[in-house]
């Protein structure tokens, strides 16, 4: 079943809790999700802008391993691909100010990263693209016949006008990750007009505060988004797993793969996009949310474990259905696992 993941494909710079600095790694939204899905079919095409100073040798080995590039939009000129995040020890994460996160860590701040404010300008603005962000007429003809896509935080403007282009295309499936720069009661309209139009939304619990206020239920959130349109909706709580809620009511809290402290836990970077992209396969092979909901938590599990959104691809399909097995088995130990969470976010 050929799926396709979109948003961004980055340049990553990022600190780590325990101030460790790794830098110009092959990252963004749009590759972490294509890893997560790469899981659980080998047909997973990219869907991104890309400048002209874009890494050439990055995209002959993503197709080396398999990724589709074929709906990649190369524009002519040079882009800011730059990513930046800072992980605090309180378990914040900053995605501004790198100059003051390397001098926390005592280390200079890298070249590439003189000048960065932060990955995504003007992403709030309903009128407007900017140059990375994908619009409905990037659909490639060569992604004809795919039947699920998954949406990566992007501008606002992209997630307001693609799904209607998506279903138009015949896709039968499409989730999407909202951008954090949008999450604010501000733009809720917004949401409103589009929520309708996707399958599954999947928002973070941070995003979740931005839009709803700190004090807010997780049940009480996912059945607004609901309301809203969602036909799914899931938050991603990070070291709490997930929580998900249908419009017909039935709701759920899945527990990560990986426990809170355990030592596997190596770094988080990308691996909510991991979640989406396992979670869309999921959906689309199965149109069980449960399912896609646990496949979602093995993708992540994998991503957790190495610096950088290759390190989980190429994993054998086998690992990763023995893992959905050991979530399977969880569950079953778990009387309670249907009934709503009450952690407030």
């Amino acid at each position: 079943m050929k799926v396709v993941t979109s948003g961004g494909l980055r340049v990553d710079y990022l600190i780590t809790p325990e101030g460790e600095a790794h830098v110009g790694l092959p990252g963004g939204n749009a590759l972490y999700a294509a890893v997560g899905a790469a899981l659980w079919t080998d047909q997973v095409g990219l869907w991104a802008r890309i400048g002209a100073n874009y890494p050439p040798g990055w995209l002959e080995h993503l197709a080396q391993r398999g990724l589709d590039t074929a709906g990649l939009v190369r524009l002519p000129s040079d882009q800011d691909h730059r990513t930046f995040f800072a992980y605090l020890p309180d378990g914040r994460r900053d995605d501004t100010h790198p100059e003051e996160h390397f001098r926390r860590i005592q280390q200079p701040l890298p070249l590439a990263l003189q000048g960065y404010v932060h990955s995504t300008p003007n992403q709030d603005n309903p009128n407007t693209y900017e140059p990375l962000a994908i619009q409905p007429d990037d659909w490639p003809p060569a992604y004809k016949g795919v039947k699920a896509v998954h949406l990566s935080p992007n501008a606002l403007r992209s997630h307001l006008f693609i799904p209607g282009k998506l279903r138009q295309s015949g896709v039968k499936t499409v989730t999407l990750d909202p951008g954090e720069r949008y999450m604010t009661p501000a733009l809720s309209v917004y949401l409103r007009s589009f929520l309708p139009a996707v399958d599954a939304f999947l928002p973070s619990d941070q995003e979740i505060r931005s839009l709803f206020g700190s004090q807010i239920a997780v049940e009480k959130a996912a059945s607004i988004l609901c309301e809203w349109g969602a036909r799914i909706a899931v938050i991603k709580l990070g070291p709490e797993g997930v929580f998900v809620q249908e419009q017909n009511g039935r709701a759920f809290h899945l527990p990560p793969y990986y426990q809170p402290g355990s030592g596997e836990v190596v770094d988080v970077t990308g691996a909510g996009d991991a979640f989406c992209g396992g979670f869309m396969v999921g959906l689309a092979q199965s149109n069980n949310a449960l399912t896609a909901a646990k496949m979602g938590l093995v993708s992540a599990s994998f991503a957790l474990e190495g610096y950088g959104a290759l390190y989980a691809l190429g994993v054998p399909r086998q690992a990763a259905r023995e893992r959905l097995l050991v979530i399977n088995q969880r569950q079953e130990k778990r009387p309670d696992a249907q009934t709503s969470s009450t952690r407030q976010v």
